[in-house]
């Protein structure tokens, strides 16, 4: 049985890069960190932070694109992609694990956001839930 899902909330790392293929379907690179809490050795909190390079294409990749921004937290549901290619300069293999964005979510931040007609419905834990098929304005 073969299985790929990864589910990840953090906080973009950099503004979203929003860019089209030939046939003019969008893309979106962006940066994700996720902060994992735990217990030291001493029992104090630590906090280890995991870089994750995510990829989103078509209307979720333009909704990313023109309402999310650095620093902006979010919720992501998509799979593990891995890419090989040849490094231009050197000629050597190179690869990159990077997560394909099938869906995600607003999360509030805490700072009182719009509400009002035509805004998602809110879920659990105050996320705003956006379906990707639709072209409805989130905000």
């Amino acid at each position: 049985m073969n299985f790929n899902k990864v589910m990840l909330g953090g906080n973009l790392t950099r503004d979203i890069e929003l860019t089209h293929t030939r046939q003019n379907t969008a893309v979106a690179n962006f940066g994700m960190a996720v902060n994992e809490r735990y217990k030291g050795s001493d029992g104090s909190q630590q906090v280890r932070t995991t870089f994750v390079d995510c990829e989103a294409w078509g209307r979720t990749a333009e909704t990313m694109a023109q309402y999310l921004s650095k620093g902006r937290p979010v919720f992501i549901e998509g799979r593990l992609q891995f890419d090989q290619w040849d490094d231009r300069d050197t000629g050597q293999k190179r690869s990159k694990l990077k997560v394909r964005v099938d869906s995600f979510q607003f999360v509030d931040s805490g700072g009182g956001g719009q509400q009002g007609g035509g805004s998602p419905s809110r879920g659990p834990a105050g996320r705003r839930e956006m379906p990707m098929g639709s072209d409805e304005n989130p905000f």
